[in-house]
């Protein structure tokens, strides 16, 4: 189990770094080139002496990572992934017998957004040399009905991504403290929730339509409602009218600063 957890973590991290040096996230939709094979012969591309080479695939997509040998050769690291398709396990990082499987249903989107970002990887990294013929293409090489849905997962967890990214820009993550004595406090700064920015907003419970869960976010205080800049008919509020927010009882509606005392 620690080895998994920590593996899966070497994943997530890999696939956040790749992410931040400019890797293009939909470079997965590129068409492949290359040979047909089949499972039995993937399964004799796991790098022993007496093997022809050191090939994975993720998502039916097949990459000759030879260069890699030490992470995917025998006795590496990853190197159950190597002459198979293994793709659930880059979400997941099981690399038990059961998790090393190309099945990606019931998959979360964020496990989704690694599978995205680790063929995003592979195919600037290493050598495409074709697909494997079975859950995610054909005989003829066409993609599956299994392919289309993993696709349309991907592009559904980007949009939420992008959702996600846009709500936290408009609502940054309040700072936030706690301690038994002292109760909680919540303020806002520029900075606060990692978000640079030119306003510090005040505190506010922000709650997500159908959800009584709330968590503290930062609000805009003046100017126009978020996504209407050029708007002459809004009463310099900000945010501060968005129907999802809350005050805090016992605070100051404007103050920067919230304490709520046990």
């Amino acid at each position: 189990m620690r080895r998994g957890a920590a593996v899966a973590a070497l994943l997530c991290l890999g696939a956040a770094c790749l992410l931040g040096r400019g890797f293009d996230p939909r470079a997965w939709l590129l068409p492949p080139r290359g040979r047909l094979l089949s499972a039995a012969e993937l399964a004799r591309y796991r790098g022993a002496a007496d093997e022809p080479g050191l090939y994975l695939a993720v998502l039916g997509l097949v990459f000759d990572v030879e260069r890699g040998r030490k992470h995917y050769g025998p006795g590496g690291t990853y190197s159950g992934l190597a002459g198979r398709d293994a793709t659930r396990a880059f979400a997941t990082g099981d690399f038990t017998q059961a998790g090393l499987v190309d099945d990606v249903s019931a998959l979360s989107p964020g496990e989704m957004l690694a599978i995205q970002s680790w063929l995003s990887f592979y195919r600037h990294s290493y050598h495409p040399v074709g697909k494997l013929v079975g859950r995610f293409y054909d005989e003829n090489g066409a993609p599956t009905e299994a392919l289309r849905q993993a696709e349309a997962a991907i592009e559904e967890a980007l949009k939420l991504k992008a959702e996600s990214e846009q709500r936290k820009q408009q609502f940054p993550p309040c700072n936030s403290e706690w301690s038994s004595a002292k109760g909680s406090r919540f303020w806002c700064s520029k900075q606060s929730g990692g978000v640079n920015r030119d306003w510090a907003g005040v505190p506010r419970k922000l709650y997500r339509p159908g959800s009584r869960e709330s968590h503290c976010v930062c609000v805009r205080t003046t100017g126009p409602p978020w996504g209407q800049p050029g708007s002459s008919e809004h009463s310099d509020r900000g945010d501060l009218d968005n129907p999802h927010l809350e005050e805090y009882d016992g605070c100051h509606p404007l103050a920067q600063q919230c304490a709520l005392t046990v």
